[in-house]
């Protein structure tokens, strides 16, 4: 799975950012940072092309690489899906959409839907010139108020952090019932951010949806207390990405919780997923994991040499074979 943005939207946002000052974007970006770290939605910070292209600058690559995280993990976890259309609900800029393409080359119609005009206006802007996504089609859509149309496969990024907890039911109802076959549903990776796609997971169970990913299981999530689960993708950061952030390292992490359900039963084999990092020591490594029946921790010593060699390249965020 590669993080970093394909090379013709890459093309794009060069484009968009030409004659821009790269200086009125760090302030902009600075604003739209602050708005959401004090819970407000995007509608509050993003109303105007400038701010969009100030968003698709500072926020864009990480939260691609966070979408080609997640359909990299349900490709692993349902090898045959093969979706012909996709409905991106909440698609800014159009991001996800970007990532799903790379992930399905079978994807023929796409439809990205969002109620803010400037960004559709840009997501339109980006598809320019991409035979994929530039035939798709954009709609302005309220959730609250409508179902989106029909596809194989629904994705909502970031997108129920700005709904209401009453109303959360209400419009993850509104994206299962629009789905054919698969839905993902990702969120920031902070306990706010997974206490939703919790919630979502057991409304959609009680709904008749099978779990895809992360979880290995159907039942009760299992983590209590000020725990949660969330998962971490590293990508690069470009110069003006770096200028833009006011940042000195090449690279960020970005932190996100998710869910993948489906409406087919699963065939899942005795998994378990690796849901915090590995912790390597003089004995051996460790793997925190999640599995059917629940919460585990397996160590492996380096006395298990092949097994050792194996799972020492297992990752944050991999399934592995559980133990009985």
């Amino acid at each position: 799975m590669n993080s970093a943005l394909p090379p013709a939207l890459k093309a794009r946002i060069e484009a968009l950012l030409e004659g821009v000052s790269r200086k009125a974007l760090a302030s902009k970006a600075a604003i739209i940072s602050q708005g959401y770290r004090a819970g407000g939605g995007s509608s509050a910070t993003i109303a105007d092309e400038a701010s969009v292209i100030a968003y698709v600058l500072s926020r864009l690559p990480a939260t691609y690489a966070a979408a080609a995280a997640v359909f990299d993990a349900t490709r692993v976890a349902a090898p045959d899906f093969s979706p012909k259309t996709l409905c991106d609900v909440g698609t800014g800029p159009g991001t996800a959409g970007w990532a799903a393409l790379e992930t399905w080359n079978a994807i023929a119609q796409v439809t990205m839907a969002d109620f803010n005009p400037a960004f559709l206006r840009v997501a339109k802007k980006l598809a320019v010139g991409t035979p994929s996504i530039e035939g798709a089609s954009v709609i302005a859509l309220n959730l609250i108020d409508h179902a989106p149309p029909r596809a194989d496969l629904v994705t909502s990024s970031f997108v129920l952090a700005e709904i209401a907890i009453a109303r959360l039911n209400q419009v993850v109802g509104r994206l299962w019932s629009a789905t054919n076959e698969v839905l993902v549903l990702i969120e920031p990776g902070t306990p706010a951010g997974f206490e939703r796609i919790r919630a979502a997971r057991k409304m959609l169970i009680g709904e008749g949806a099978h779990v895809l990913a992360p979880c290995t299981h159907d039942r009760e999530c299992p983590i209590t207390g000020t725990d949660w689960c969330h998962f971490s993708q590293r990508l690069p950061r470009s110069r003006d990405h770096l200028k833009v952030k006011g940042a000195s390292v090449p690279f960020e992490n970005e932190k996100y919780s998710y869910i993948v359900v489906t409406r087919g039963p699963v065939a899942r084999g005795n998994l378990a997923r690796i849901i915090a990092p590995p912790e390597e020591s003089k004995a051996g490594i460790s793997l925190p994991l999640c599995a059917e029946r629940g919460l585990q921790r397996a160590f492996v010593s380096r006395r298990q040499r092949d097994v050792f060699a194996l799972l020492r390249k297992a990752k944050w965020g991999d399934t592995i074979l559980s133990e009985e």
